[in-house]
């Protein structure tokens, strides 16, 4: 069952872009929204797009090539304006059509693809933008409905077996391999779907951070279906 947007004292709603970038997280506040409604046939912008690898970086120049509808117009002056926005703020946007991501199999005991949830780390002050245009969206989770993978005592006990060295050692081994990054939703725990169209913040985490990072992960994709994602 996944929460309505609407409904969790985690998100905050706005209704400017000005809103979205000013107010900060605060409380059990660590994902800010500004919740849209967009008018515009993305679909249409997917279509005509070309997928060179399962993720592809698309460019303004290459959605100024598509020629398109009235619709596909408006849809693309909407992405269009979004990464103007973004890159006046001084974030630096990616606009990626993506089949799939690439799937963590290099260890079996935990899985640290972006699959599974996560949290963000930098090492400077910075968040999360995210907007899914068209695809499957991702999901959220309140943090208290979720724990850190590596404190489940089965799944750290093999890990150990698998660093087999210090204590002071294995943390690093943790954080050098991302593993403290993942977490397992607990059980009834209430995933909140980001939606299509909307334009998120999310808190990640860093050293200058006054709220828990925003627990999140990317969707199942639709079978035939691409994604196209902005995100910084």
């Amino acid at each position: 069952m996944k929460n309505p947007i609407s409904d969790n004292n985690q998100i905050q709603i706005v209704n400017t872009f000005s809103e979205l970038v000013h107010i900060n997280f605060q409380g059990v506040t660590n994902a800010i929204c500004w919740k849209r409604n967009l008018t515009g046939d993305f679909k249409e912008i997917v279509s005509k797009l070309r997928l060179k690898e399962n993720i592809t970086e698309i460019y303004a120049e290459d959605l100024l090539t598509l020629k398109l509808s009235e619709n596909g117009i408006i849809a693309r002056e909407i992405i269009l304006n979004d990464l103007q926005l973004l890159t006046d703020f001084g974030a630096s946007p990616s606009l990626n059509l993506l089949r799939n991501y690439e799937r963590d199999e290099e260890f079996e005991i935990i899985s640290t693809d972006v699959y599974s949830y996560h949290v963000d780390r930098s090492p400077i002050g910075t968040h999360t933008f995210l907007c899914t245009y068209h695809g499957a969206a991702s999901d959220i989770l309140p943090n208290e409905q979720a724990i850190q993978k590596i404190l489940i005592p089965e799944v750290r006990e093999k890990l150990k077996e698998l660093h087999n060295g210090s204590e002071e050692e294995f943390e690093a081994f943790l954080k050098e391999n991302y593993f403290d990054l993942h977490y397992h939703p607990l059980s009834n725990s209430q995933p909140i779907n980001l939606g299509s169209g909307n334009l998120w913040k999310l808190a990640v985490d860093h050293p200058e951070q006054q709220v828990l990072p925003c627990i999140h992960r990317a969707p199942l994709e639709n079978d035939g279906e691409h994604r196209l994602l902005l995100i910084c």
